[in-house]
């Protein structure tokens, strides 16, 4: 069964689980079993991005053989990206940055989409835009939790998936603030463990991202 994700928010994949994993696929045979592992872990939501020749092969396949993943397109940084990414069964866009020829790209594919922020002007600017999600990125190098918490006061609109520099020592004080629906992160498919082929390793560590707590008293989540 296919997991459920409306096409017209983006926060469907802010709050789909408490951590994105980002995953590098180098060789797109490995892209089903480890897409399968991430999701008996608990981490519906997998990045894919495209920073490999066997990206768009390895979404192309997860697309197909793993429904109840959602399976998305990362490092998308041109407008053609979004249509190959799109044409391989991306269910969902997260590019480091943007501009304006690659936000009207991303909004035209009709599926979920978060643009690259690390400032508060281009946060803003996408607020002008009508868009509200986001990814933060680089977090950790672009001010961290600190940045974060105080974007939270004169722009409490604005929901981020902080992505860069994140592990599970310090997911659970991002995923603390008001503003941040879910984090981005790889530690649960180190490359040893991908190129080993030990899948039982890598839903281990999706299952403890997964169940990296929030606060129940967070709002927007």
């Amino acid at each position: 069964m296919t997991s459920p994700l409306p096409s017209s928010s983006a926060a469907s994949v802010l709050d789909l689980a408490p951590v994105v994993p980002v995953v590098v696929v180098s060789d797109a045979a490995d892209a089903v079993p480890l897409a399968r592992a991430l999701v008996a872990g608990g981490l519906p939501a997998i990045e894919v991005t495209l920073r490999t020749p066997g990206a768009l092969d390895a979404i192309r396949a997860i697309a197909g053989e793993v429904p109840e993943a959602v399976v998305g397109a990362g490092t998308v940084i041109t407008p053609e990206q979004v249509g190959a990414c799109m044409a391989a069964g991306a269910r969902f866009l997260v590019s480091p940055g943007w501009t304006d020829a690659l936000l009207e790209a991303m909004r035209g594919a009709g599926v979920p989409f978060l643009p690259g922020v690390s400032t508060t002007s281009e946060v803003v600017a996408l607020l002008e835009r009508g868009v509200r999600e986001m990814k933060f990125f680089p977090a950790q190098a672009a001010g961290g939790t600190a940045y974060l918490r105080s974007l939270a006061g004169p722009l409490p609109q604005a929901r981020f998936c902080p992505t860069g520099g994140i592990g599970p020592a310090n997911a659970p004080e991002y995923l603390s603030l008001p503003n941040v629906g879910c984090v981005g992160g790889s530690w649960m498919v180190p490359a040893d463990a991908v190129a080993a082929g030990d899948w039982a390793r890598v839903e281990e560590l999706a299952r403890g991202a997964a169940r990296l707590g929030r606060d129940p008293g967070r709002s927007g989540g």
